[in-house]
């Protein structure tokens, strides 16, 4: 009895300690101070819950039991208030009470599903994005999740890996401002009850797997990784990313788990990163299959060696630290600093002053139903619809035509709109939580539109029984719609395709429907750019419509008929074959440059396809058309320490309201090291009344015009630099040619 009364009082008089300490930091130290090397370890391990998995599972039958006792720090895919109080609960009967973080996939929504964030980089909408995580932010937090593994910031210019859905695209300039805008969004204030931890991944380059393959190597320069691969990680540090999860790639021979030089020199060296890092889903264990480790333990002793914090179901930390740390393999200063960054988070949140802020079903409720998250889920997946042909103005179409046709497989689909990556709560009924496309049309046309449906086929397969009933519905109407495109889960994690065509014999039911010569409207539902040559080429309206999310039936419905004008903007180069890619527009020039799409003859070409994308970077049209004029340099010869305001004329010369995403592009034409024929530097959204003019106005400075040299040092180099704006990469309406002087 007094062997139990005296470590009661221990405990007791160890959590007065540290919680009575005024600083984080102190606290954070303290608290180590009264912690066993066991107690230290468990800090830095992470298992499943009983929700969802997102990776392959570990059978822990103790799970429960190493919460009490202190050896399990965090937990993923455990959902809702009373599944994460029951855990708390648990980790509230440890010796030391340190309370667990509860972490989840939030890509694009918790209940509210926003369009997939490939979509949202459509939009070119940063308030928006910012919008978006805000809210999936508020509604994560109401149910008991702490942390989200989001953003992906990886760049891809391959739209074979299924995850280009997950990320903003192929450029680094409009990732970095996409990563920024979230990373905001997801954190607000950190420890207001209403915000999560956004964790940055995947650190670094997954989005270079080779061939387009998930999980696939990655080989490139240093130059290539500093220059187009981190910026975005850079960028969401300084918006004060909590964490970082690393990737399951190797990099140049080294998996990113393991990888010391992107983990403690770059990132926590430095960038003096003070978060803490977090494996991928098994990723540390996975070193074995690499060939990098010999055993979980020498996996174990790489990862954190290399700054990998916590590790995420691999059980690698949980078998094996101990053990390195009493043979001297593993210093103890290393198991401290990372358990310091883990506990610093716990106490930012304000979990050690109540471990179930997070946990309040009224709250829960009442975030889960707010009507309002509905609006902008509407509003931004609007903004997300590119519109990629509009040939004969058959867009947009009347609310009081007589008779639509509507076909195709995803028409009457409601959990396809979600995309993949949707948190699939468990109570969700996808009937009344998602508006399909066809209840989006009905709730728009006017009462005297008869709308008609047949699906046509379906999205794979080789069955086309459905066509004759679709060509005789189209028969009946004025003008069809047909909704074409992948299944959600198509595109996303190990969802990597060698073929990237429209599957099944969609392209043929649209060929069969142009056929009846009704105007045809086709909307292409996706997770990446997809291949439809045909249907590019032939028909006169398609909108380019990803996965939107909740209110994806009411958002198309509002491109389709006009209340919005389309905006969107392509994140990605669309190649006209899976031969092309890796295709991107911020290409080097070579020696021999084609000049154009036609020429063959001992240029960089190819002899039976054009070298130019499907659809360009950038590309996206509107109901109206928007004039450029009257650009001006306010200097055309400039220092690297001043700057230069570039100003321009745009007008809306149409006739309804627009918005246009002015896209301003540098070239900087010789350099030390060869240059991009073109980079995106600055861009702005602007909307325009018909007839409006408004003056845009942008600042080149030190910054804009820097590249990293052959010694990877951020420099500038005096020379002539090409200025260039348009309406996409491809699309430039102005020129001009200024000079960076010593």
């Amino acid at each position: 009895m007094k062997k139990i009364t005296f470590s009661l009082l221990f405990v007791i008089s160890s959590f007065i300690s540290f919680s009575q300490q005024k600083t984080v930091s102190q606290k954070v130290n303290a608290l180590l101070k009264q912690m066993t090397l066991e107690e230290k370890i468990g800090q830095l391990n992470q298992y499943t819950g009983n929700n969802q998995a997102t990776g392959p599972i570990t059978i822990n039958p103790n799970k429960e039991t190493e919460i009490k006792t202190g050896l399990i720090g965090s937990m993923l895919n455990v959902i809702g208030t009373k599944y994460t109080r029951q855990y708390q609960e648990l980790a509230m009967q440890s010796r030391l009470k340190i309370p667990l973080l509860f972490g989840q996939d939030v890509i694009h929504g918790f209940k509210t599903t926003f369009p997939i964030p490939l979509a949202e980089a459509a939009s070119w909408d940063l308030e928006a994005m910012e919008l978006s995580a805000r809210i999936a932010a508020v509604e994560a937090s109401a149910s008991g999740i702490h942390w989200t593994f989001a953003p992906m910031v990886d760049i891809s210019r391959d739209p074979r890996w299924g995850r280009v859905m997950e990320g903003a695209g192929e450029d680094t300039y409009l990732g970095s401002k996409i990563a920024y805008a979230r990373v905001k969004g997801f954190q607000g204030n950190l420890g207001d009850v209403n915000s999560v931890m956004a964790c940055v991944k995947h650190f670094a380059a997954y989005g270079a797997a080779v061939g387009g393959r998930d999980y696939n190597s990655v080989d490139m320069s240093e130059r290539m990784l500093w220059e187009t691969y981190l910026p975005p990680f850079k960028s969401a540090l300084d918006a004060g990313a909590a964490t970082f999860m690393n990737s399951f790639n190797d990099i140049n021979g080294i998996p990113a788990t393991g990888n010391k030089y992107l983990q403690r020199d770059i990132l926590k060296g430095k960038w003096n990163f003070q978060g803490f890092v977090v494996s991928d889903w098994g990723s540390i264990g996975e070193m074995v299959n690499h060939g990098y480790s010999k055993d979980n333990k020498e996996a174990a002793l790489q990862a954190i060696t290399a700054g990998s914090d916590m590790d995420m179901e691999s059980n690698a930390y949980r078998y094996h630290l101990a053990e390195l740390v009493k043979e001297n393999k593993v210093p103890i200063a290393l198991i401290d600093d990372a358990v310091k960054r883990i506990l610093r988070k716990k106490f930012e949140l304000g979990l050690f002053d109540n471990p179930y802020k997070y946990s309040n079903p009224e709250r829960e409720q009442a975030a889960l139903n707010n009507s309002e998250h509905r609006k902008v889920a509407r509003d931004i997946a609007a903004k997300s619809i590119v519109l990629l042909k509009n040939d004969k103005n058959i867009l947009p179409l009347s609310k009081d035509t007589k008779t639509i046709a509507f076909i195709g497989p995803l028409v009457k689909e409601h959990k396809q709109n979600m995309g993949f990556w949707a948190v699939e709560l468990p109570e969700l009924d996808y009937d009344k939580q998602v508006v399909s496309q066809w209840e989006g049309v009905q709730n728009k046309v006017s009462s005297s539109t008869k709308l008609l449906y047949a699906k046509g086929c379906e999205i794979e397969g080789d069955n086309k029984d459905g066509f004759a009933e679709a060509i005789a519905v189209a028969n009946q109407a004025d003008v069809v719609v047909l909704s074409i495109g992948e299944r959600a889960d198509m595109s996303g994690e190990a969802k990597s395709r060698s073929n990237i065509h429209l599957p099944g014999v969609q392209e043929e039911l649209v060929k069969a429907i142009q056929a009846t010569g009704k105007p045809v409207v086709v909307l292409i539902n996706a997770g990446r750019p997809l291949v439809f040559n045909w249907t590019a080429d032939t028909i006169s309206a398609i909108a380019y419509t990803w996965w939107l999310g909740s209110e994806a039936g009411n958002a198309i419905a509002d491109v389709l008929f006009g209340d919005y004008n389309p905006s969107g903007k392509l994140p990605m180069s669309f190649p006209r074959e899976e031969g092309q890619i890796p295709i991107y527009y911020n290409h080097f020039n070579t020696g021999r440059p084609a000049k154009n799409d036609t020429e063959i003859n001992y240029v960089s070409a190819y002899t039976d396809l054009k070298n130019s994308p499907r659809f360009p970077f950038g590309y996206g049209l509107s109901y109206t058309t928007f004039e450029y004029s009257d650009l001006k340099l306010s200097k055309n010869k400039i220092k690297s320490a001043e700057k230069m305001e570039v100003s321009l004329n745009v007008k809306n010369s149409g006739k309804v309201a627009g918005e246009e995403v002015v896209q301003l592009y540098l070239r900087d034409k010789v350099g030390s090291v060869v240059r991009p024929i073109i980079e995106l530097k600055d861009f702005q959204k602007i909307k325009l009344n018909a007839g409006e003019t408004k003056v845009v106005k942008f600042i080149i400075d030190k910054e804009k015009l820097s590249f990293y040299n052959a010694a990877l040092e951020w420099i500038t180099e005096p020379g002539d630099f090409d200025l260039m704006i348009g309406s996409s990469s491809a699309d430039i309406r102005l020129k001009e040619t200024f000079e960076l002087v010593k």
